[in-house]
């Protein structure tokens, strides 16, 4: 039998999915109030009682599994048995600790899991179950210097634009998220939150709605952007529809709302297919829209509500990528940025470079 491709494969997912399994117990000690974990339970609570992200909630679970595993297996098992030393050794126990392929964690990883165990410790404070907070004096990892995103150019997208086959239903939908991804500059989230009642067609515009920091915001879709997105509503989403109660603009081979990582790897795999020699996912979307933006004239100010910056300096970082302004003002403003005849180097005939030379 001959492999199913496209919007054919994508029926057969739906037949081959699998139902989901309760997670399994963390096996952590819950046996009273006051410990560790039942405090944690606690806190976390509390943070989705005052509206954090369902997001921000879980990078928190992630963070303070590892805490909880490695202060229980030390018999560290109520706060008050918890000092700045004892904290001191965590961190050194992230600073040491090596992922199955041998590398170290992040420095932001390790930012990441300390910050959260501050929060929870200056939260037992606040809640008077602890008289002090040992994470109060912690010394986080410096930050690493920010690194320059790397850009693409704009024959370099439209390379990776052309990889779906357009042809098959499906490759109209894969060819809507990419011009989407560089159209707007949404993050992976942030596209995969979208709703069909998100695209203003009329106006060319679509609503981001909670965003980084829960913010929305509006944001031009780009005239290429619409018509595909405008093709996959007519021709792709309605075969891929399992639900009408599904809102999600983007729809998966389930005919359900795309998981992030998913997404993200998807991504990765069709720009290795475009055999640039680049690597990146969406966010390298994301960076070639802000940096053509500015190439072509844009200012920061609008770049940054484009891209849902709450500080400027996030968005002035594409100055240093996009090279092109900086260039063109050198060569109009430095005395040495333009090429000159020999009469106007002034230089004697023995002096002259070759170049200038009749």
């Amino acid at each position: 039998m001959p492999k199913r491709k496209g919007i054919e494969a994508a029926r057969a997912m739906r037949h081959r999915k699998q139902g989901g399994q309760e997670a399994a117990p963390d096996g952590f000690d819950r046996s009273d109030a006051r410990t560790l974990a039942s405090l944690v339970d606690q806190w976390l609570a509390r943070l989705e009682t005052r509206a954090y992200s369902p997001r921000t909630v879980a990078a928190r679970v992630w963070a303070l599994r590892s805490f909880l595993t490695w202060a229980e297996t030390r018999g560290l098992i109520r706060p008050q048995r918890i000092d700045k030393i004892a904290l001191e050794g965590f961190q050194r126990f992230l600073w040491q600790h090596r992922k199955d392929d041998g590398k170290p964690l992040a420095i932001a990883t390790q930012r990441g899991h300390l910050g959260a165990v501050q929060a929870f410790f200056k939260w037992l404070c606040r809640e008077n179950l602890l008289p002090a907070n040992p994470a109060a004096d912690l010394d986080l990892p410096r930050k690493p210097p920010r690194s320059l995103p790397r850009a693409l150019s704009v024959a370099e997208v439209e390379r990776i634009l052309a990889v779906p086959d357009v042809s098959d239903p499906l490759g109209v939908r894969d060819r809507a998220i990419l011009e989407t991804l560089y159209g707007t500059g949404l993050r992976r989230l942030e596209l995969v939150n979208l709703d069909v009642g998100d695209i203003d067609r009329s106006r060319g515009v679509v609503l981001v709605r909670r965003g980084k920091g829960g913010k929305d915001r509006l944001v031009p879709l780009g005239a290429q952007a619409l018509v595909w997105i405008e093709r996959y509503l007519e021709t792709c989403r309605p075969r891929l529809e399992v639900s009408a109660s599904e809102t999600a603009l983007f729809l998966s081979g389930y005919g359900e709302r795309f998981n992030p990582n998913y997404l993200g790897n998807w991504v990765r795999r069709v720009i290795d297919a475009a055999q640039l020699d680049k690597t990146g996912s969406c966010h390298l979307f994301r960076h070639a829209c802000a940096t053509h933006l500015l190439e072509n004239g844009a200012d920061l100010r609008t770049i940054q509500e484009l891209l849902g910056h709450a500080r400027l300096d996030t968005t002035q970082i594409y100055t240093a990528v996009s090279i092109t302004q900086l260039r063109e003002t050198h060569a109009r403003c430095h005395p040495r940025g333009q090429t000159k005849t020999a009469a106007q180097a002034q230089l004697p005939t023995a002096e002259r470079p070759a170049d200038f030379l009749p």
